[in-house]
């Protein structure tokens, strides 16, 4: 009788299980690993937001702060028109654009005798649980706040919403 040559069906099979067991144990890792990238993603966008504005409202003291986000970004993906109150160029155009790292962006003016005296900006997770746990947002103020709702949130459009109730500030 020959000796034969190979791996038996059972040395197949245990080499198959336990790479099922190693990417049972690593996939669940990486997910978190990305929700955690997204979330510190939508925070750096709530404070790039917020630093726009500020620079939107020094630019554009008649108007305020910015009514809606793309009015911070530009026109073009050049910014070939250059900066004007409809569209001033501050921040990039996927900034502008409302959605980033698995988060929809907004930021909404309030106006007070036709100028925007107050600003919210937000961040929620495009699909909560999947892309993001945790919605931000900031106002005027500067502090980016944060909180882990048990559903998909819905976009902070007023400063009463960011400042009280489940938002904290971040640490």
């Amino acid at each position: 009788m020959r000796k034969q040559k190979g791996f038996s069906l059972i040395e197949l099979l245990i080499v198959v299980a336990i790479i099922l067991i190693i990417a049972a144990i690593a996939i669940p890792n990486l997910l978190r690993a990305k929700i955690a990238a997204n979330e510190s993603s939508a925070a750096a966008s709530i404070r790039s937001i917020v630093t726009a504005n500020i620079e939107y409202n020094t630019s554009y003291p008649a108007v305020g702060f910015a009514a809606t986000l793309p009015v911070l970004g530009p026109a073009d993906a050049t910014c070939s028109a250059g900066p004007a109150s409809t569209n001033a160029c501050i921040i990039d155009l996927v900034l502008a654009g409302g959605t980033k790292s698995g988060y929809t962006l907004s930021s909404t003016g309030q106006a007070s005798a036709g100028v925007n005296t107050q600003f919210t900006a937000s961040a929620v997770p495009t699909t909560w649980n999947s892309t993001g746990v945790k919605a931000f947002c900031a106002n005027e103020d500067g502090v980016v706040r944060f909180y882990a709702p048990t559903a998909q949130p819905s976009n902070v459009t007023t400063d009463a919403t960011c400042n009280g109730g489940s938002f904290a500030p971040m640490q």
